[in-house]
């Protein structure tokens, strides 16, 4: 049983090392960007609710009236703190190109805290209670993600305005972002795990961790 755990947690500390290893290119940051802009856009768009904007008139009401579904102030919203959302996700070294970044616990990581509430010292170079948080892959998204979303700023705002019938992927990504021969991620589609059972599907990535006998086995060195 003991050598079984070895192997696992060899196999599983060098997915683990890998994750920093590998920073996000730009044709992830573009679709994960997207992936949160547009989520958000669309838990408000079916709002009804109506703003009133421009001066106050004598009468205490205003010049006009807008739907909030198609005012500025809801992209504003939805693009205010969006590449924070990108903390949220989490690195599935086991997923193949752009679908290693997924919000939730990775299987790697969920299958090595197992193992840890099962009594198996498994040693990472970081303190248990640091697991969660975000790996350096994902600061390094979200970073790239704020300067992306810096710069093409009027290409988002002209998406919204006047050409919400495309993708938001295809329209800034394809179109504005990346060259033709970055775009190789924005065709990687999430098909689950052939790996798991049928009984046990794995969720979809959205929108993408004491010994026996007392011994602690170093997930990284093995």
């Amino acid at each position: 049983m003991e050598v079984l755990l070895l192997c696992l947690i060899s196999i599983f500390g060098s997915v683990v090392a890998e994750q920093d290893e590998r920073l996000p290119n730009k044709c992830e940051v573009c679709k994960y960007l997207t992936v949160e802009l547009q989520a958000t856009l669309d838990r408000s768009s079916r709002s009804k609710e109506v703003l009133e904007v421009g001066e106050v008139l004598d009468t205490g009401k205003r010049k006009r009236k807008i739907k909030y579904n198609t005012s500025e102030t809801r992209l504003t919203e939805a693009v205010d703190n969006i590449c924070e959302g990108i903390l949220q996700y989490s690195v599935h070294a086991e997923r193949p190109g752009s679908l290693r970044y997924s919000k939730g616990t990775s299987q790697t990581m969920a299958t090595l805290k197992n193992l840890v509430n099962k009594g198996v010292k498994v040693e990472l170079g970081i303190p248990f209670e640091l697991w969660d948080e975000p790996s350096v892959e994902v600061a390094d998204m979200k970073k790239q993600c704020e300067t992306m979303l810096e710069e093409y700023e009027e290409v988002v705002e002209d998406w919204y305005f006047h050409h919400q019938e495309e993708r938001l992927e295809g329209f800034l990504c394809q179109k504005h972002v990346l060259k033709t021969s970055e775009q190789e991620c924005l065709e990687e589609e999430w098909k689950g795990d052939p790996g798991l059972k049928e009984a046990e599907p794995e969720a979809e990535p959205s929108g993408i961790g004491q010994g026996v006998g007392g011994k602690t086995h170093d997930a990284g060195e093995l």
